[in-house]
């Protein structure tokens, strides 16, 4: 009897269990014959691609094969199950290798242990528990995270743009560390994202990092998915739905990729960046250059929020770091902020749009980018170097990291100390510029040997 075969594309996967944990299953299942997947001449002459060949091996199977640029290809399983795809990347083809009957498998090996895993699958160890994907266990994460924590929607696109698409049909405990960490260097690759319109139905891309520093940003977004996926992963690991967490909690995040350069406005270009905003938003500037509040913070400041006679600007506990602050001000600050809250009630916004509106989610980009660009600020600034701007001018000025830290609402001096402690060295420097020469004569002759 002849079998039909049919070769289609897939996606990358995976490893599976060794054939050994399947001994029964290997004599059971049936060979098939694929021509173009059944030497390693045949495969050799596919090109290349990230797509796997597939091919048919029982109802609701396929083996698959991803031939790769160099080396040897791996082999793949494609299950269907309960109306989605478990699919599975579980050895490498014998293309420049000589089979082992482990790592490295030929076509009828790999039609072996595909089958083995299949069975295994449909058939699991009554364990307890059901074999979980990512993609249920960042759906329970998500759940669980919508009552429980913060921006849940920015932790939504990213789970449906970054984690699901990518290993979301992998089955948990199927993970291993070398798929997670070829995972996070593709991420580390890519180019951006770039924010969709409304009209728009194809999701644009900016161009790859180029730059050192493009390629920091890259890895330190890359850091920040991988905190996602282990936060996930460590949901499924602590409600018992798989048993552990070994393959994920060795991945480690790409060092020094939150080191950037901090970018701060000199004071000349403070005042050309003021001068050039529109008026709603240069009182946003001031306030941030005044304060080194967030933008957000900033945003839903209230009148009942400026104490004039203490001359505080307190900073409501919804804020990023969930705890409340209080802002001290100095003369011109508390001067500007009495020119803004004059005659309004307390339940006022301090600040409002030029149509009276409150100031959302992202009104200031683009307006804060055209003023950038009049007051030929370059690398042009976003609302957050105004913070850095503020807390930078502290630093210069010898105020210690723990006030600094305390000021813009950090939780600790560890952000702080990696921002603004080469500032606070140079202040250090100054000030013992100062000291008195001790009687030391500076032109001497005397030099050291070297």
């Amino acid at each position: 009897m002849s079998h039909s075969v049919h070769c289609h594309p897939g996606s990358y996967v995976t490893r599976l269990l060794p054939v050994s944990c399947y001994p029964k299953v290997l004599n059971m299942a049936r060979s098939v014959r694929s021509n173009p997947l059944e030497t390693r001449t045949n495969r050799l002459r596919l090109a290349p691609r990230q797509d796997p060949y597939f091919v048919t091996i029982g109802e609701g199977l396929a083996l698959g094969y991803r031939r790769t640029q160099k080396g040897n290809g791996t082999w793949q399983a494609r299950l269907r199950s309960e109306n989605r795809y478990i699919k599975h990347a579980f050895a490498d083809a014998d293309d420049f290798m000589d089979a082992d009957g482990e790592n490295v498998l030929t076509f009828f090996q790999a039609q072996a242990k595909a089958n083995a895993f299949a069975s295994e699958s449909r058939n699991p160890a009554n364990d307890g528990a059901k074999p979980i994907t990512v993609s249920e266990a960042a759906n329970n994460y998500l759940i669980w995270f919508k009552d429980h924590r913060k921006s849940y929607k920015e932790t939504e696109t990213t789970v449906n743009a970054h984690i699901v698409p990518a290993l979301g049909d992998n089955l948990v405990f199927e993970l291993t560390t070398p798929e997670i960490r070829r995972w996070l260097e593709r991420l580390a690759l890519a180019p951006a994202r770039k924010r969709t319109t409304k009209t728009s139905t194809k999701q644009a891309h900016r161009e790859k990092p180029q730059t050192d520093e493009e390629k920091r940003s890259r890895r330190s977004t890359a850091n920040r998915i991988l905190t996602v996926l282990k936060a996930i992963l460590n949901k499924a690991f602590q409600d018992g739905l798989v048993s552990d967490d070994t393959s994920w909690r060795r991945v480690k995040p790409f060092a020094n990729a939150d080191e950037p350069v901090t970018r701060f406005l000199s004071e000349a270009e403070s005042t050309r960046l003021i001068n050039a905003c529109r008026p709603d938003l240069r009182e946003l500037v001031k306030a941030a250059l005044f304060t080194g509040c967030r933008y957000g913070e900033l945003a839903r400041l209230l009148v009942k929020d400026v104490n004039v006679d203490t001359r505080m600007v307190y900073v409501s506990p919804e804020a990023k770091s969930g705890k409340g602050r209080h802002v001290p001000l100095h003369a011109d600050g508390m001067d500007f902020f009495q020119s803004c809250v004059a005659g309004k009630a307390g339940a006022d916004y301090v600040f409002l749009r030029s149509d009276g509106s409150p100031w959302g989610k992202n009104h200031h980009v683009r307006p804060l980018k055209a003023a950038n660009l009049q007051a030929s600020i370059e690398p042009p600034v976003g609302f957050h170097e105004l913070r850095h701007t503020y807390a930078s001018a502290l630093a210069q000025m010898g105020v210690d990291l723990l006030s600094i830290s305390k000021l813009l609402g950090h939780a600790d001096t560890r952000i702080t100390s990696r921002h603004y402690a080469h500032l606070c060295d140079n202040a250090l420097r100054a000030a013992v510029e100062k000291l008195p020469g001790f009687g030391h004569l500076r032109h001497s002759k005397v030099r050291a040997i070297r």
